[in-house]
């Protein structure tokens, strides 16, 4: 007689069915924040940039006037962008260029490597916090480490953080201090770079700064393109070290002044959300336009793999 087959008959697409859920009900907690925690509040900000909202009384909508004000008749919104932008200018290619010469000089095969590369990390864990902002502005008044280190030398120092001519400069220093975290990437992506190529072009005659230039940079340029994109990003949302350095003011004279902390002065300090509000929805927008700039220009200067330029 001819057997039966006794296996379940359930159909595949079932079993995948079952499989899905599975997937959704442990993906379920994330939707639920992405819902609450970041889609919810974009969309709340969004409006409210729209409207008059000093947190206590109900929004009122006045269209696009926050808006027009920014650009039109808010002189500390034009001077926050100019500082935040000098910054930028300013921090993100000395930060980067450091952090790439340490780890070139770390990539030569030093004893200890693991040691060094702790050590140089530590800044990047401790720079954004509130403390060593406390500390930095104490380095750099008129009676801190930087003008006692000058006075060794007969310089005379000054209050650095109370003249606006170089209170920003102080930030910046403070931002390239904490190189560690672009200096970890670029070892990485130095020691994933053959050797080989560096001792044929050596036998060639070629000398460590056109190895350097040839080899060394079109093969790291996928490392630098994502440092970039990244640090771009991180100082434009700079706060903590102005607001400590400034006392929160931005000061002197708006020296100091940065987009995220004028922003916060407006939201949280003279209770103008809807403004505030509206000032976040345009450094969003900033912040992408750099980045789908530097998306379009990477295609003229980062190397991936066997692609020829």
């Amino acid at each position: 007689m001819r057997k039966t087959d006794t296996r379940s008959s359930t159909p595949a697409w079932r079993g995948t069915k079952r499989n899905n859920l599975v997937g959704y009900a442990f993906l379920a907690p994330w939707f639920v924040g992405l819902a609450v925690l970041t889609a919810g509040p974009m969309v709340t900000s969004l409006y409210l940039s729209f409207t008059d909202f000093d947190l206590f009384t109900a929004p009122s909508w006045v269209g696009v006037s926050n808006y027009v004000e920014m650009f039109t008749s808010d002189p500390r919104y034009l001077q926050s962008l100019t500082v935040t932008f000098v910054y930028v200018a300013l921090s993100v290619p000395l930060q980067l260029g450091f952090a790439l010469l340490l780890a070139v000089v770390l990539n030569r095969g030093l004893r200890g490597l693991g040691f060094y590369r702790a050590l140089y990390y530590v800044p990047s864990l401790l720079g954004g916090s509130v403390a060593i902002a406390v500390v930095w502005r104490q380095v750099f008044d008129q009676k801190g480490l930087a003008n006692q280190v000058l006075g060794w030398f007969g310089i005379a120092g000054k209050d650095w953080i109370s003249i606006p001519d170089t209170a920003l400069h102080t930030l910046v220093l403070l931002s390239v201090w904490q190189f560690g975290s672009p200096m970890i990437i670029f070892l990485a992506g130095l020691r994933q770079i053959p050797r080989e190529l560096h001792e044929a072009a050596e036998v060639d005659g070629a000398g460590p700064v056109r190895r350097f230039v040839q080899i060394t940079l079109p093969l790291l340029s996928p490392i630098i393109f994502f440092n970039l994109v990244l640090q771009i990003i991180q100082a434009f949302q700079a706060f903590t070290s102005a607001f400590i350095v400034s006392g929160g003011t931005g000061g002197p004279s708006d020296s100091t002044l940065f987009y995220t902390l004028y922003l916060y002065t407006e939201g949280f300090g003279n209770f103008r959300m809807g403004y505030a509000s509206a000032m976040a929805w345009v450094l969003l927008a900033i912040v992408a336009a750099f980045t789908a700039v530097n998306f379009l220009m990477s295609r003229f200067w980062v190397f991936y793999g066997d692609e020829r330029s």
